[in-house]
């Protein structure tokens, strides 16, 4: 089974766009049987959905109830979460030009719909405001981390802003407070080979040729806390969280480094992750010019936890 690019027969709702399914190979009573078999975990709403017109083919064309299984065909839908928690935090938009949307996003909000974020994520935001129904990001950023986040709005120049991050041509800064290590040399250039914990969502050091990058130095030290600026040179899952929990400076109120602490309510908004990305800055592929970018948030100093 895979997940379609063509476009979508049916408008964005929301600023979400439908989802598509092509249908795998297999012998199924009806497209309803096999939907409830795919998604069991929302088997229930399958059969509404259909009854209400809200799974189309095609050519946008809403498919009935009985509707037969046909092994290729690609299906659209939406994405539902119910009581999805609204996110009390705006977005600031630092700049937007006929190519580029730069914003500041704030910690909680998480990027692109998935999983149990649909509405209340950067990207749903900004499709719903006029003239951006089509905006894309060319980077993504941790829900839980805050700071600049760049989008394109021109279709036809994404490709060459995303070649800028896939050859690693963008000077990418951050800024976390994490615990103070006294006989930790800084600066530090941290290299180690990231991996996923198997069953897991998160990263770990692993033995092996290195495929991760980051220069760690020290920006401010306030008792048995430190501001320190991260500079990666590469883009790996939970890269700065790891690198920082691997030296034994976990981030201040992070929930999954150096160990799962705890999964918070949906709408426990308190303790944000101390990671904000500051600066992003590249030679712009179009024009030649040069983009700096500079996030206007502030982390919390010192953080009100113990290390």
């Amino acid at each position: 089974m895979t997940m379609s690019t063509a476009i979508s027969p049916v408008p964005p709702r929301q600023g979400v766009a439908a989802s598509c399914l092509v249908l795998p190979q297999g012998h199924w009573p009806d497209l309803l049987a096999f939907l409830c078999q795919r998604f069991a975990h929302v088997a229930d709403a399958w059969a509404h959905r259909l009854a209400a017109g809200q799974v189309w083919d095609d050519a946008g064309q809403p498919l009935a109830p009985g509707a037969a299984y046909l092994p290729g065909m690609r299906i659209w839908y939406f994405r539902e979460v119910p009581h999805e928690v609204p996110v009390p935090f705006d977005i600031a938009i630092l700049h937007r030009d006929d190519r580029l949307l730069v914003v500041d996003k704030p910690h909680f909000l998480a990027c692109v719909p998935g999983g149990r974020h649909v509405r209340e994520t950067v990207l749903a935001r900004l499709r719903s405001q006029p003239g951006l129904a089509q905006v894309s990001p060319i980077h993504r950023l941790d829900r839980e981390t805050a700071g600049v986040m760049v989008f394109c709005v021109d279709a036809a120049s994404r490709g060459a802003y995303q070649r800028l991050f896939e050859q690693r041509s963008v000077q990418k800064e951050y800024e976390a407070i994490a615990p103070w290590r006294p006989d930790l040399p800084l600066p530090l250039l941290h290299r180690s080979r990231l991996a996923e914990v198997p069953g897991e969502f998160v990263m770990q050091e692993v033995a092996g040729e290195p495929n991760s990058e980051t220069i760690i130095s020290l920006l401010a030290q306030r008792g048995s806390w430190a501001r320190y600026r991260l500079q990666p040179a590469t883009g790996k899952k939970h890269q700065l969280r790891a690198h920082l929990a691997a030296l034994g400076i976990g981030i201040a109120h992070d929930p999954w480094y150096p160990v799962f602490r705890h999964d918070k309510a949906p709408d426990d908004f308190s303790q944000p992750l101390a990671l904000l990305a500051r600066s992003i800055a590249f030679t712009d592929p179009i024009d030649g010019s040069q983009r700096h970018f500079v996030s206007q948030r502030e982390l919390a100093w010192p953080p009100a936890v113990q290390p």
